[in-house]
């Protein structure tokens, strides 16, 4: 039995994992989390599935070994890769990004049609579409890759013209699909969701896959018997790059300031 009061290990290839940090804050504040974001060797999406699972297995023993209760996989591209090398393993709970984001829009759609836009690594590898079918085998999938919507992010571009101009660029064939249900398949995209909405219109449920994430974590804590039931919560940072840009652009992610972060070398 693991001990309740270890910390989650949270991983990404940057900084989009902190929308789930953010996440995971807000649905259990009692829990500490050490996060690594390998910003040194980002991005994973251009990489081949064998270097994404040998970076996925580095980061997780970085985070095992400072005797962590669960992982979260919060990177779409290792999600779509890496889980099952993880699992095989690490004898610890282990939750990726894609998993909880299907489930959710499979409870969400009313007509059976569901939406994804991901990076166009995420989209290539069809996880989303096989975690769907998996669910509803009938389900009308329709995916797009999104590319810009990562540095708009990062920027801080996340309203005005140019984000709107994107926006409907990259949606425009969606929202004519007759989808009723869209998940936001990348970790960055929760940043922009205003916009996203707002293209997309009022009849279509966006789903978030941080928050969902988060959702599967506590429940994950619960079934181990894990969960922390008291007490305030902290983080700490890890990158293998340069810390001045983290924590510039970790506050947009994070929805509060990012005071510090460690370098560790790789």
């Amino acid at each position: 039995m693991r001990n309740r009061d270890g910390a989650i290990g949270v991983f990404d290839s940057g900084v989009g994992g902190l929308t789930v940090v953010h996440a995971i804050a807000r649905t259990l504040p009692s829990e500490d989390v050490i996060y690594l974001g390998d910003t040194g060797r980002c991005p994973y999406g251009t990489k081949s599935a064998e270097t994404v699972t040998r970076y996925a297995l580095e980061n997780a023993e970085f985070l095992v070994e400072r005797d962590v209760k669960m992982l979260v996989v919060a990177c779409n591209t290792m999600s779509a890769v890496a889980l099952d090398a993880l699992r095989a393993r690490y004898d610890l709970p282990i939750v990726g990004v894609i998993e909880p984001g299907a489930r959710a829009a499979v409870a969400r759609s009313r007509r059976g049609r569901v939406g994804v836009i991901a990076t166009e690594a995420t989209i290539a590898s069809g996880a989303y579409t096989q975690a769907l079918r998996a669910l509803v085998p009938d389900l009308e999938i329709y995916t797009r890759a999104c590319p810009l919507f990562v540095p708009l992010a990062e920027e801080g571009w996340t309203e005005g013209p140019v984000p709107r101009a994107v926006a409907e660029t990259y949606l425009a064939s969606l929202r004519h699909s007759g989808i009723d249900t869209l998940i936001l398949g990348c970790t960055h995209y929760p940043l922009l969701r205003p916009i996203i909405a707002a293209v997309m219109g009022d009849g279509v449920a966006l789903v978030d896959s941080a928050e969902e994430t988060a959702r599967e974590v506590a429940a994950q804590l619960a079934e181990h018997g894990v969960a922390r039931p008291a007490g305030t919560g902290s983080a700490s940072f890890f990158v293998t790059d340069a810390t001045e840009r983290f924590i510039r652009v970790g506050a947009r992610f994070l929805g509060a300031r990012v005071d510090s972060a460690v370098r560790i070398e790789r």
